[in-house]
């Protein structure tokens, strides 16, 4: 059966309705195991869209380990998909407990992250968490959220590490910590207190892992997290209800959803 996709429009991210529809025909089985996706020409044209939406929506649904490419020949349904039974979706990874929770998770790997890295940074390491730094810098006094730098940041400390495993697993928790860290950003833009601290947050694992001392650059990215989710838990209710008015249209995986 040739499965047909509906024109996407504004609102959530499209690269996330386009990934959407298409896990639905996956799970639906109308994109059976072993199917190959339409090409990409014709995803743009059905779903009215940029090649590169297409393409970051097949990125994302390779993370889910719904898709692969194959060299040359296309991309393809998993005869075996690869994710764990977790539900992602929007409204719930931008609640309070979900926010929270997501720091939590966060803590465990992004400790033992910073600890790697002031064992192993190399000197490329280190301009790439400068770099990293100050992109969060322009881009907030550029007006914008800082959600995508403040991502790179904690990517570069992953990289720092030298551990293609840990990279791995928050390259695959991006997809939950975007929304996450969103929120968090969000809620300490709106006091500048807040947002002096997670500036100071990240100078202070930077410089732990700079001076190669592991146990202070893992107590620095712990503290930094127990701040994020003491941050959130100090938001007033009416944040909150601010967050459930914007919240995008969810994207659920088939079979399973700054701080």
């Amino acid at each position: 059966m040739t499965s047909q996709f509906t024109p996407v429009t504004s609102g959530a991210r499209l690269s996330d309705q386009v990934a959407r529809q298409l896990a639905a025909e996956i799970a639906a089985g109308r994109l059976a195991a072993g199917a190959k996706l339409p090409p990409e020409s014709r995803l743009v044209e059905q779903f009215e869209v940029s090649r590169t939406v297409v393409r970051e929506a097949v990125s994302r649904l390779k993370s889910l380990g719904l898709v692969d490419s194959r060299q040359g020949s296309g991309v393809y349904v998993t005869a075996n998909p690869s994710y764990a039974p977790l539900n992602f979706d929007s409204r719930h990874t931008e609640s309070r407990a979900a926010v929270v929770q997501m720091a939590e998770v966060r803590r465990a790997l992004e400790a033992e992250a910073a600890g790697l890295a002031a064992q192993r940074r190399e000197a490329s390491d280190l301009e790439r968490l400068h770099g990293a730094m100050s992109a969060i810098e322009r881009t907030v006094a550029a007006g914008g959220d800082g959600v995508e730098e403040d991502l790179q940041f904690h990517r570069a400390v992953a990289q720092a590490a030298h551990n293609p495993f840990l990279i791995g697993t928050l390259d695959y928790l991006a997809q939950f910590m975007r929304g996450a860290i969103g929120v968090t950003r969000a809620n300490e833009a709106r006091r500048s207190d807040f947002a002096a601290q997670v500036r100071q947050e990240h100078a202070a694992v930077l410089q732990a892992i700079e001076a190669g001392q592991p146990a202070r650059a893992r107590a620095a990215a712990s503290l930094h997290m127990n701040n994020a989710i003491r941050r959130i838990e100090d938001a007033d209710p009416g944040f909150w209800r601010h967050q459930g008015e914007r919240l995008a249209v969810p994207l659920v995986a088939p079979g399973r959803g700054r701080a």
